[in-house]
């Protein structure tokens, strides 16, 4: 939400070579698929599974935003739009099944969270309206005859020669720095902690996606084990650094807990697990879909 965090290496340039860094992280079931170099991970470090999506800056596919006009599995959402692949969205209300979160597609705001009235007229989260609507957004732009993708607060303006196609909110960002406090997310009172609702410290189901330094995108889905529901999955620092050695120069959160999930080829993963080591299955409001 708000502190203006300027654009590290604004939009990306998608024709760039590869450059990844090496990863200390151990990993498994690496799956390169056949479609344009798409490398689909699994990596089990600290009680989880984190599943990994490596879109190439050389790959013929993109990552755009969709919506549901009401909620929708993250399976029908992809099988609807024809992706390859999807990860759950931006923050909503279950309750009203209202966005808290920006969304735009072709250049058309499609989701507002001024307009959810349960948000606004909310008297505990008066104090942090500002940052609420500041929060950071993973940005398509196109800029002369190039897409770029960014991340940036909502109130960020587009690089000069660019024009903003696409837009999910989320948050907090989470490289080059960790933007809770600014965003919103956290907040202190006399050294005691008075706002943290996504249990930042706390392992936990999460997702998010990430700009390598050569333009590739990376999608991650944390996932708990069942065998532990209350003590597995990442933190939001263990997620930042998770990225980050993965080659991941930019990143930012999305929603988490029960709304994690990922769909790749067919198959949906799941990243919360209730106390009885159940997947949750939740129905999601936005999502992010890789396709041609």
């Amino acid at each position: 939400m708000l502190l203006s965090l300027s654009l590290m290496g604004f939009g990306i340039l998608l024709s760039c070579k590869p450059d990844r860094k090496p990863t200390s992280f151990p990993s498994s079931a690496v799956s390169p698929s056949a479609e344009q170099g798409l490398q689909y991970q699994t990596h089990r470090i600290q009680q989880s599974v984190v599943h990994t999506l490596l879109i190439p800056a050389s790959s013929r596919f993109g990552v755009t935003p969709a919506i549901s006009s009401g909620l929708s599995s993250l399976e029908s959402f992809a099988q609807k739009h024809g992706a390859i692949a999807a990860i759950n969205g931006g923050f909503f209300d279950p309750e009203n099944q209202q966005s808290t979160s920006y969304v735009m597609q072709q250049g058309v705001w499609v989701a507002d969270p001024r307009q959810n009235k349960r948000l606004m007229n909310n008297p505990k989260l008066m104090p942090y309206f500002q940052k609420i609507l500041n929060r950071t957004e993973f940005r398509r732009y196109r800029c002369g005859q190039t897409i770029r993708y960014d991340i940036a607060l909502h109130s960020q303006a587009p690089p000069t020669g660019c024009q903003l196609l696409d837009a999910l909110g989320g948050g907090p960002r989470l490289l080059p720095e960790l933007t809770e406090i600014p965003e919103g997310f956290l907040a202190f009172a006399n050294g005691k902690i008075i706002r943290d609702p996504l249990g930042s410290k706390q392992p936990n189901a999460r997702s998010a996606i990430g700009i390598t330094r050569d333009g590739s995108l990376l999608v991650v889905m944390v996932a708990q084990k069942p065998e532990a529901p209350t003590a597995s999955g990442l933190s939001l620092p263990a997620l930042a650094a998770f990225m980050k050695a993965q080659g991941v120069e930019q990143a930012m959160n999305l929603d988490g807990g029960s709304s994690s999930s990922f769909y790749y080829k067919g198959k949906t993963v799941y990243g919360k697990v209730n106390e009885k080591g159940t997947w949750v299955k939740r129905e999601l409001f936005s999502v992010l879909l890789i396709q041609e």
